[in-house]
């Protein structure tokens, strides 16, 4: 079973090894293509995952502000999504 991102058009990140934390599938860095993101100074806070950082999404000249997001170092209770990127604001994820 295969997870693909896509967004305006583009595979963002594919992956058989996605972690599944509240929802949202967490894809491992090295299977999202990072072409199609530019950095922000965006940040949240999580009680339990600690604080994300956020990435834009840019394909063919359209911008997704913030519209993926990972934890750079989260707390103990959320460490399987260390160097894993998550999706929202229209990313489509599902199996194919």
């Amino acid at each position: 079973m295969t997870i693909r991102a896509t967004w305006n058009g583009a595979v963002l990140a594919e992956s058989d090894t996605t972690v599944v934390v509240e929802g949202n599938h967490y894809f491992a860095a090295q299977d999202v293509h990072d072409e199609f993101f530019v950095p922000s100074n965006t940040q949240t806070s999580c009680p339990w995952k600690g604080t994300a950082s956020y990435r834009s999404i840019v394909v063919d000249g359209k911008e997704n502000t913030d519209a993926a997001w990972f934890y750079p170092s989260p707390k103990d209770a959320a460490a399987e999504i260390t160097d894993r990127v998550a999706f929202w604001k229209g990313v489509s994820v599902e199996t194919v």
